[in-house]
């Protein structure tokens, strides 16, 4: 549990949000260690005194949230062998004008697919079903070239998952995902009680009911209904808590940047995954999703490191302020922070145990270390530069993790009396001592040695 002057305090944030932008409700919950520990609420289900008050079992709109459940149930398509983020979309969904972009290209928003349906804005009107859809299906640009957020390509991947499973993407998503999580307050239409969609004057405290309807091929973009406890337990998913629906390497892989989102004149601090939109804000990276639909406003953020998270939901079609959500979260993780865990001395298996320590590339000092885990961290012993961890590649040798080294093989070799001669890193020779001529450092060490 959080202690009551935390909880005091985001409570009062969310008063002062809902107040100074003048929203109908706002509800917002914080996750630690994949448990709603703090909820607040403020506000009617349609903005008008003495009307249901909003709390976390409230229904919104998540509008583009919706996108995340999609991109898992690919990913799972994808881990079980039914097909590959290669693969063209012509081969599981044939006749379109956009065959040749792959799976993954949709799922980033990086195939140049059309942002928007050509007409009438689907957000705000009934939807069709897929045939119509996939006669508008066109390119803004090359696949490949550039972010281009596309919500018609989550319509089409809507469609892919129908078409392997031989099931609607709705059906698929609540059967394999929300039910197995307890999520029963998720779902494709509104269940009271719901927050009613609204539109707030912008110049007068009046509001305007926004219309709700079935968007038909277009649902994948933007469709889930959900509440603040169980968008906590999707927090609590993206932070790694996945109850073996989803392998932690394959949530990994989808919260990896493929897409920077390129603003002109601005640094680059969003990017979006397989699937899930991505933050970088003051070094700390974020993974999640915003979400917009005519009348609602939400998101849902979660840190990548500690797996705290934070859900936002509101009945207004604009005015929510940027950066609360991620100003919630950071004022608990101020008001919270987290103890680090205990350090406990392990074992480490002598083959590991004689390659600790310091190791030169060139004249760089390196340091590498053994974890409990069995694997090893390779890094420089000062400031920055190439850094990884590696796993056993179970032949003997190691194969990197992250970054610059991500699938690269490291070798260790020996002398003939099996001692440690030095390391063979995707062919950096990495010694003992800088440049030791007995190593075979390529290009070979000057005879005159040092000097």
């Amino acid at each position: 549990m959080i202690r009551p002057t935390t909880a005091t305090d985001l409570t009062r944030l969310v008063a002062e949000e809902q107040a100074g932008s003048r929203l109908p409700s706002v509800v917002a919950g914080i996750v630690r260690d994949g448990e709603l520990v703090w909820s607040a609420a403020r506000g009617t289900i349609d903005g008008r005194e003495g009307s249901r008050e909003a709390d976390e079992h409230t229904q919104y709109r998540m509008g583009s949230i919706t996108k995340t459940f999609v991109a898992v149930a690919v990913m799972r398509l994808r881990d079980e062998g039914r097909l590959d983020l290669t693969d063209p979309l012509d081969k599981h969904l044939p006749g379109t004008d956009v065959g040749d972009v792959t799976i993954a290209q949709l799922l980033s928003h990086g195939a140049g697919v059309q942002a928007e349906t050509d007409g009438p804005w689907w957000e705000r009107t009934e939807g069709g079903p897929w045939r119509s859809l996939s006669t508008q299906l066109g390119r803004r640009h090359p696949a490949g070239q550039r972010f281009h957020y596309s919500n018609v390509g989550f319509g089409v991947l809507g469609e892919l998952i129908a078409r392997v499973h031989g099931r609607s993407w709705s059906k698929v998503v609540s059967e394999e995902l929300l039910e197995p999580l307890g999520m029963d307050r998720t779902t494709s239409r509104p269940v009271a009680p719901h927050a009613h969609g609204l539109a707030v004057h912008p110049f007068a405290d009046l509001v305007l009911p926004e219309p709700e309807h079935d968007g038909g091929a277009m649902a994948p973009a933007g469709q889930l209904w959900s509440t603040v406890r169980d968008l906590a337990r999707w927090a609590a998913f993206l932070g790694g808590r996945t109850d073996g629906l989803l392998s932690a390497e394959t949530l990994a892989e989808m919260c990896l940047p493929l897409v920077v989102v390129d603003v002109p004149g601005a640094p680059w601090t969003g990017a979006h995954g397989l699937g899930v939109q991505l933050w970088n804000d003051g070094g700390r990276r974020f993974t999640g999703h915003g979400g917009s639909m005519p009348g609602f406003l939400a998101e849902v953020r979660v840190d990548v490191e500690t797996g705290d998270g934070v859900v936002v939901l509101s009945n207004t079609t604009a005015g929510l302020s940027r950066g609360f959500a991620a100003g919630l979260l950071d004022a608990f993780a101020a008001d919270e922070p987290r103890t680090p865990p205990v350090w406990r001395a392990g074992s480490v298996p002598p083959e590991l145990f004689e390659l600790v320590g310091h190791w030169y590339w060139g004249a760089t000092t390196y340091e590498l270390r053994a974890a409990g885990d069995g694997w090893l961290r390779l890094g420089p012993a000062h400031g920055a530069g190439r850094a990884s961890r590696f796993r056993p590649d179970g032949d003997g040798g190691w194969v990197g993790l992250d970054g610059y080294y991500a699938g690269e093989p490291l070798r260790v070799v020996r002398h003939a009396d099996g001692s440690v001669s030095h390391l063979d890193l995707v062919s950096f020779v990495f010694t003992r001592t800088p440049y030791d001529p007995r190593a075979g450092v390529p290009g070979g060490v000057d005879s005159a040695g040092w000097h």
